[in-house]
């Protein structure tokens, strides 16, 4: 593996990736994703949106995800206190509303659902405050950021070499 700058942290050698270019490789089934993603995300707040990004990445330890989706969130006006909150959002509850905690809560579950399924009380709460499109819809991004990540960490994305700055 070669070795370039990482423009994010001056100084630091990154490992090149050596591995596929999935948009390269497969072209047509990266557009129906960012489609997909992009349908999901229509009529969501946008806060809610990267909030829900940023805990499924935690949960499946992509940092190149992780950091396009904080650092998305800065640029929408996020507040540094709810970034680092995201992670223990249970017991720094105060810093979300009750739809962020219910989408929060469900994203937990479905990013890990073979460790018990959605339980019943995680849809109820999130069927409580969300309706059937907006509840629909945040499935549908939890379903698209789990893609993204499982896309990143099965070709060796480098977090901060996204060109984002």
């Amino acid at each position: 593996m070669t070795t370039h700058t990482n423009p994010a942290a001056a100084g630091t050698a990154v490992a090149e990736n050596t591995r596929l270019d999935f948009a390269k490789s497969a072209p047509k089934v990266f557009r129906a994703l960012i489609g997909f993603d992009a349908a999901a995300r229509e009529g969501l707040d946008p806060a809610l949106v990267e909030l829900i990004q940023i805990r499924a990445s935690h949960l499946n330890h992509c940092a190149y995800c992780l950091h396009i989706h904080t650092n998305d969130a800065r640029k929408a006006g996020e507040s540094e206190d709810r970034l680092h909150m995201v992670a223990v959002w249970r017991e720094a509850r105060h810093f979300f509303t009750e739809r962020e905690r219910a989408a929060l809560a469900l994203t937990e579950a479905v990013t890990l659902v073979a460790d018990g399924g959605v339980p019943d009380d995680v849809y109820a709460q999130a069927a409580a405050v969300f309706d059937d499109q907006e509840l629909a819809h945040v499935l549908a991004l939890i379903l698209t950021i789990n893609t993204w990540n499982r896309v990143a960490l099965s070709t060796a994305k480098v977090a901060g070499t996204d060109g984002r700055a």
